[in-house]
């Protein structure tokens, strides 16, 4: 089983939200919604190409804007971190299944670290952050590289994802996928079951799923 991390299995993105609305202030503008949303679910780059075009100011250094941010989320890492419904549970009883079981982000491994403290580093057997592969989602570079830290095929690895661009990644890299939407609606298309929720959902209920018999 592969997770993603922030909007599936922690309520994350408002975290990311206030990081990312206060360095606008400090550059004196502001951040839309629109392109807010844009940036979910995608590399450092190119969240920092919007967030510079959005707030008009495109010639920013995006390493300058990135470590600003990401000093800011690992410190709200730190203390702030909420489960989304239900995640927890399932990742638990994964892990009492004995189900090989990979984090797949595309945050950083400084962020990843700090969130292992309350993900519990024992859920998982392998980590793969955003700064340690070539191309991060929707590039299926991160599910591809899972499955064979795992040993498996990726046909033969069932994602839960949150936002289009880690969708993208994981039907690339040819997995089986289940969709929860958070900040960002999915689209329903082929490969992909979407679930409103994580909350009561079981192993033998992603079993039964469509995505888990294709």
């Amino acid at each position: 089983m592969l997770f993603d991390m922030d909007g599936t299995l922690f309520d994350s993105e408002p975290l990311w939200d206030l990081a990312i609305e206060e360095l606008a202030r400090e550059y004196g503008a502001e951040i839309s919604v629109e392109v807010r949303l844009a940036m979910v679910g995608r590399s450092v780059d190119e969240s920092m190409l919007l967030f510079h075009e959005g707030i008009g100011q495109p010639w920013r250094d995006a390493a300058v804007s990135a470590a600003w941010i990401y000093d800011r989320v690992v410190g709200l890492f730190a203390t702030e971190l909420v489960w989304r419904p239900g995640a927890q549970e399932l990742l638990h009883e994964v892990r009492a299944a004995g189900l090989p079981t990979a984090l797949v982000t595309s945050t950083s491994r400084r962020a990843v670290e700090v969130a292992l403290d309350t993900l519990g580093r024992h859920n998982f057997d392998a980590v793969i952050c955003g700064d340690e592969v070539a191309f991060t989602k929707p590039h299926p570079d991160p599910y591809l590289r899972a499955a064979k830290l795992l040993n498996v095929e990726p046909a033969d690895c069932l994602v839960i994802e949150d936002s289009p661009t880690g969708v993208a990644s994981a039907l690339a890299a040819g997995t089986r996928v289940i969709g929860v939407p958070n900040a960002v609606t999915l689209k329903p298309m082929t490969g992909l079951t979407l679930l409103p929720t994580l909350a009561g959902v079981t192993l033998a209920a992603l079993a039964a799923s469509p995505a888990q018999a294709r």
